[in-house]
């Protein structure tokens, strides 16, 4: 009996011996197999960048480029929501200096004013069969304080021409795009250049409070003459230095879609009464807590539209470990993504963003508040909506005390369309960059800020959002902020590519 039970005994471990074999050799052969998908996926993740013939005699910028682009950031072309306080003269004087500067532009193009303070140039092609295209820029700049001016390393509207640069307002937003447009109109008109369809240049007063009294009246105005466009290109991303991941040379950024804005009000009302005989809760105490639900239970992220599309353009090109990474996102995704949301400015490309901007409640600290009110402004991911935003926030704020309110059409939109990277319009931003600057590579993203390309969509097949700007890190925010300033060889380089733009776009 002891043998037989031994010889079982002995039978049962080399099973046990032969089970842990196949099961190891099972383990073993999918991870072979998952290493072989893993690079042959990576292997397979080939570039998509654009290779064009190099430019034909590009345009150069002239002599006194520089001197103009000075002369228009002294002229304080400043937008406010209130109308009244707006000071027509700068943008008269603005008007004044294009017109005297580019002179054939004015007498070979058709000029409008719209509204008074927008322009906008029609450059008639040679065919009227083929549908235009447009270039934008806006005229306004934001306003500088107090506080910070004497943070400037020269004032925000000397134009100041310094260590290799131009300094203030208007430098990078946006001044340098309607200038660079026109010197690069002006060099090919005296060329004889003409484009085989018609060229708009548009350039609006108010883009900084909406855009609604010029770029969105220049669109109604284009509508209701029946012009469609191929495509708009105004402001927005631009060429980015040492800022993606991955990348050894400058990333060319293009705007394919811009989120939309909303700013909702949760408003809770009270009897209100004296601070010495409080509630268990007061209306500030309630709509704390529904503020906090709301920040503790984002819009849900994901790596989708233009910035999965941005890591399939720009994968193949970075190095080995994140070349693997982003050729691999059903493996890698939950990995990448955690690293995105981790920082502000990538967490926003991947979702729906809950801003907590403005909280009020009682005027005296020992008096109980009739209604506490929040401003929550909402910048919309272009796979949601105004309509699932409101929902969103219904479903989380979980007290019926709370109540939502919109106030107003105000300054608030639903995200744009997302443009084809398959288009004349992008492949002519693509090419243009790579003509210009041919080490640089070039991808779609997502434009997380608002631009006056949006009054666009209803008359424009595809619109999209790019700078002719090289930016580091540090100078993403001079933009808005202090010591706003171009490097002028940059400058110079813009209205080459501009050239390039017009010629690429211009042609059948």
């Amino acid at each position: 009996m002891e043998l037989v039970l031994a010889e079982n005994e002995k039978g049962s471990e080399q099973d046990a011996g032969s089970s842990f074999k196949k099961k190891a050799g099972i383990a073993l052969g999918g991870v072979v197999i998952l290493i072989v998908v893993i690079v042959a996926r990576s292997m397979m993740f080939s570039s998509m960048q654009v290779t064009p013939e190099p430019a034909k005699d590009p345009i150069q910028a002239r002599e006194g480029a520089v001197a103009t682009l000075s002369e228009a950031v002294r002229l304080k072309t400043i937008s406010y929501q209130d109308p009244g306080k707006v000071d027509r003269k700068p943008f008269e004087e603005f008007h004044a200096l294009l017109e005297r500067t580019y002179p054939n532009v004015h007498s070979k193009l058709e000029v409008e004013k719209i509204n008074d303070l927008s322009l906008l140039f029609t450059w008639k092609g040679k065919d009227p069969a083929l549908a235009p295209v447009m270039l934008m820029g806006h005229i306004d700049v934001v306003p500088t304080d107090e506080i910070s001016r004497a943070e400037w390393k020269h004032p925000p509207f000397s134009g100041e021409v310094a260590d290799g640069f131009i300094w203030g307002r208007g430098t990078l937003d946006d001044k340098q795009a309607i200038l660079g447009q026109l010197e690069a109109v002006e060099a090919l008109l005296a060329t004889g250049y003409r484009p085989e369809r018609t060229i708009y240049l548009a350039y609006g007063h108010d883009e900084e409070v909406g855009g609604n009294n010029g770029a969105k009246k220049i669109a109604e105005l284009l509508k209701q003459r029946g012009v469609e466009l191929e495509v708009a290109i105004d402001e927005g991303l631009a060429i980015v230095d040492g800022i993606v991941p991955g990348t050894s040379v400058p990333v060319g950024l293009i705007g394919i879609a811009e989120k939309g804005f909303l700013t909702l009000f949760l408003e809770v009302n009270s009897t209100g009464g004296h601070s010495s005989m409080p509630p268990k809760q007061t209306a500030v105490g309630v709509l704390a807590r529904a503020v906090a639900r709301l920040e503790d239970n984002q819009v849900p992220a994901t790596i989708s539209g233009p910035v999965a599309l941005m890591f399939d353009h720009l994968g193949p090109e970075m190095n080995p470990v994140f070349r693997t990474l982003f050729a691999n996102l059903w493996l890698f995704g939950p990995v990448i993504m955690a690293q995105l949301e981790a920082k502000n400015s990538t967490n926003a490309t991947l979702r729906t963003t809950t801003a907590v901007t403005m909280i009020s409640g009682s005027p005296q600290d020992n008096v109980l508040p009739k209604q506490a009110r929040a401003a929550i402004n909402f910048r919309i991911h272009p796979r949601d909506s105004i309509d699932s935003v409101i929902a969103h926030v219904e479903k989380h704020k979980h007290d019926d005390r709370v109540k939502i309110v919109r106030e107003g059409d105000g300054f608030g939109s639903e995200p744009s369309a997302v443009s084809s990277t398959e288009s004349r319009g992008y492949k002519a931003i693509a090419t243009s960059v790579r003509q210009v600057w041919p080490d640089f590579v070039v991808g779609p993203s997502l434009m997380v800020g608002a631009t006056d390309s949006r009054h666009m969509e209803a008359i424009a097949k595809d619109v999209y959002r790019f700078s002719a700007l090289i930016l580091k890190n540090e100078d993403t925010a001079r933009i808005h902020g202090i010591n706003e300033r171009i490097a002028i060889e940059d400058y110079k380089k813009s209205i080459t590519y501009y050239g390039q733009l017009i010629r690429n776009l211009g042609a059948k």
